[in-house]
This record gives C-alpha cells, sequence and structure tokens, in this order.
C-alpha cells in the first residue's frame, strides 16, 4: 500500500490528487493532528514526530511512504532516508518538495503525462513566490532545490504563521482573509513584479479562492496536488520492485493521532466527501 504522512488534513490535498491519477491503488493515510502545527517545532522534533508516523504506516502495510507535508520533507526526510531506513528493507520514503520544485523549474516547457499520452505546454513564469511555514522558509530547501535545477525562476519566500492552524481547527475561511492579506502583501513587498505563487503547505488549498481574491490580477496560483501525484505515477513507473508490492485493490484508511470526529468533519470540508478518521496514539514508547 502506499502511506500518505502529514502533520494533520493538509495532505489530504495530495492523497486526494494521488486517488485521482492512481485510483486503483490502496492507501493509509495518517494525520498527526493531535501534534499540529509542526511548522513550529525544532528539527529535532519533526524528525521524530515523522519518523513515528512513517513506522506505523509501515507497520500498517504500506511499502511506499509520501511525506505530503513540506515541514517534514523538508527536516526529516534526508535524515530518515540516510539514517533510519535499512537499505534491505524494501521500503521507501518520498517527499514533496523535490518533485514539485521539478515540476515548476518545467513551466514554460511542453510535459507529457505518463498516463494520458498528452503533451501540455505549461505557462512561463519568471518571479515565484512560495508562501511556506516558518520551519520551510528557515531550512531554504525550495532555495536549495531550484538552484540544483538550475532553474533561472527568481524565487521569495513568505512564512505563514497561523493559516495551517485556522484550517485544523476548522475556522471560517472569510475570517482569514485579513491575515491572508497580510501574508500577500508582505511577500510583494519583496519584489512587485512577482507573476506566481505556489502554496507550498499542503494545507493551504484550502485557502485558495481566498488567496486568489487577495492577490493582484493575472497572478497564477500552484497548489502542489496535481505536481506531486504526477510525480509519483512518474516514480513508481520506473520502480517496479516498489511497484509489485503496493496493494491494487483501492482499499481506502484514515488514521489521526487527534480527534476523530472534528478531523473527520475538517477532512470533508477539504475533499468535499465524508470521510470517516480512526484515532491512534502515536509515540515511542508506547510502539
Amino acid at each position: 500500500m502506499i502511506g500518505v504522512f502529514d502533520s494533520g488534513v493538509g495532505g489530504l490535498t495530495i492523497l486526494k490528487s494521488i486517488h485521482k491519477k492512481l485510483p486503483e491503488y490502496s492507501t493509509i493515510y495518517l494525520g498527526d493532528n493531535a501534534r499540529a502545527p509542526y511548522g513550529d517545532l525544532s528539527q529535532e522534533q519533526i524528525t521524530a514526530y515523522t519518523w513515528e508516523g512513517v513506522r506505523f504506516l509501515f507497520e500498517s502495510g504500506c511499502s511506499l511512504v509520501v511525506l505530503a507535508c513540506n515541514t517534514a520533507s523538508a527536516q526529516a526526510l534526508q535524515t530518515i532516508q540516510q539514517e533510519y531506513l535499512r537499505p534491505d528493507s524494501g521500503k521507501k520514503v518520498l517527499g514533496i518538495i523535490r518533485p514539485t520544485v521539478e515540476a515548476m523549474s518545467e513551466l514554460g516547457q511542453e510535459r507529457g503525462n505518463l498516463v494520458t499520452n498528452e503533451v501540455t505546454k505549461l505557462p512561463q513564469i519568471k518571479a515565484l513566490g512560495i508562501f511556506a511555514t516558518q520551519a520551510t522558509v528557515d531550512s531554504e530547501i525550495y532555495l536549495d532545490e531550484f538552484k540544483d535545477q538550475k532553474s533561472e525562476l527568481e524565487i521569495y519566500q513568505q512564512a505563514c504563521p497561523g493559516w495551517v492552524m485556522m484550517i485544523e481547527n476548522g475556522e471560517d475561511k472569510n475570517k482569514a482573509l485579513e491575515i491572508i492579506k497580510a501574508d500577500i502583501d508582505k511577500l510583494f513587498s519583496q519584489n512587485s513584479t512577482i507573476d506566481a505563487v505556489l502554496l507550498a503547505c499542503t494545507h493551504y488549498p484550502f485557502f485558495h479562492d481566498q488567496v486568489v481574491q487577495s492577490l493582484p490580477a493575472g497572478i497564477k496560483v500552484f497548489d502542489q496536488g496535481d505536481l506531486v501525484a504526477d510525480k509519483l505515477v512518474d516514480y513508481i513507473k520506473r520502480h517496479t520492485e516498489i511497484n509489485d508490492q503496493l496493494d491494487r485493490t483501492s482499499k481506502r484508511q484514515f488514521f489521526t493521532t487527534g480527534k476523530a470526529e472534528h478531523v473527520s468533519k475538517v477532512a470533508e470540508t477539504i475533499v468535499g466527501e465524508k470521510i470517516d478518521f480512526e484515532h491512534i496514539d502515536l509515540n515511542a514508547e508506547s510502539r
């Protein structure tokens, strides 16, 4: 099975795209809602919490785990891949930042879709604004990854404290407008010629309409869902040793460390369908 891990409900935006691109693949989703948000935690805490979640997903039958959380991908992925995963385990943990950067670096180029064989022309942009958590911004991982891709994009980052918990708490979207507008103003004070923004936290697409409403006219807004899902399709097609382990019975399971009833209600507003979460406890001592 494919495991999808996030600090909360934001990763459902990635999972929804995975289900759209790979509907036959069984998935397990785990949100660490009880300890969200991760954006204000230390790297040590983020790594420990993320590894606990990954272990749970492995023990639940997943061979491939996607960290559908930019903060976890930025702060924990490398340590997990290099220090915690045994080379002979046959299991993989993937982040979502590199595939996002690869996709964004292709802007202005033609991109083929391995599923539909369609070729699309992606829009050209010059200056990209990135909305992310404080931990992701501080890591500078997006700056490093775009540099590695030899991208000519100018990159500007803006931390958005408070966005994640407004979503986790199920607060009214329109009440968030003032905070969203303030963060947009801070971003554009860095460069007024930004012509596209990336919502580089999987929670943020929940505010997609409010972001569009608050941006200057003509600014493109990119979510990570389809970008990451397309790259995942490419990955499993190239790695048959992983693909052969993945169950294809379209089974769906949802777990949370938070209050299952509340998380289920918030999740429904994000994906537009009823989801029943089951509560679990995650900590190193009990596992």
